[in-house]
């Protein structure tokens, strides 16, 4: 009977271990009243604004994510290299910064439908890229190229400009004073952000390309095996794209400089 006892014992244990961990992360936020949000800072994805208060296009993303589930929201900032195992490890519930969905990093979490699109762009030292105008101008040993390690960004540069020198940053903010300094040809980063970052500095820094010379979807990033997030994600996505709220915080951060006050 003892031996019984212990096995059903043994038996429901490990059942509700099972469903403990087939627990939807959408059930747990419910639970916590707070979602948890994993993000980098990318110009004008999300930035601090002048009272140290993030701000950008994944912010209201998030923002809006979190009011529309009733709960409160925390972002979590992260370096950008190890933000996928950093959501493995549980230190937040989802990504939502502006990854792009590749098959590598499709390996390791699963992606909602895009919520937007994205595109690499380049902004170049007047001097040391002077008379550049092409990628091929690029793609050769003696031009050294700044990108932020473990983007979408270094990809398309080993990619399209395999001659070249790479310098490799944790952050971006590195790799644009590399750029202002003249340590480098150029920087790689998704757009808008060096169209931005050279009318800052049109003494110094020009675009040599004048269009995106990648395309690549957008999307949240979860934890494996959690369709009913998956599910949720996606639905919410719909309706926002449904509604225009996705369109219209893409034309206010993306397509106009209204925000500029709210940073400098």
């Amino acid at each position: 009977m003892k031996k019984i006892l212990c096995l059903s014992v043994m038996f429901f244990l490990v059942m509700a271990g099972i469903l403990s961990a087939r627990e939807s992360v959408i059930e747990k936020i419910q639970k916590q009243g707070v979602i948890r949000v994993g993000m980098s800072t990318f110009v004008p994805w999300a930035m601090k604004d002048k009272k140290g208060h993030l701000t950008g296009f994944e912010i209201d993303v998030a923002r809006k994510l979190a009011q529309d589930m009733g709960v409160k929201i925390e972002f979590v900032p992260t370096a950008w290299s190890g933000i996928i195992p950093a959501l493995l490890t549980g230190k937040f519930d989802v990504i939502i910064g502006g990854m792009g969905i590749t098959p590598k990093r499709n390996l390791k979490v699963n992606f909602t439908i895009p919520y937007d699109y994205s595109g690499m762009s380049m902004v170049a030292n007047k001097l040391k890229a002077k008379g550049f105008s092409t990628l091929a101008d690029f793609n050769k040993k003696d031009v050294t190229i700044a990108v932020r390690m473990g983007t979408t960004a270094e990809q398309a540069a080993r990619k399209y400009m395999p001659n070249a020198t790479l310098k490799l940053f944790e952050n971006e903010s590195q790799a644009l004073q590399e750029l202002n300094l003249g340590r480098v040809h150029a920087v790689v980063s998704s757009a808008p952000m060096p169209v931005f970052h050279a009318l800052k500095y049109p003494d110094k820094l020009f675009v040599p390309i004048k269009e995106n010379f990648t395309k690549e979807p957008i999307g949240f990033a979860l934890k494996k095996g959690d369709h009913d997030a998956l599910n949720y994600f996606n639905n919410w996505i719909l309706n926002m794209q449904a509604q225009g709220f996705l369109k219209e915080k893409k034309a206010y951060w993306f397509e106009s400089k209204d925000w500029e006050n709210l940073v400098k």
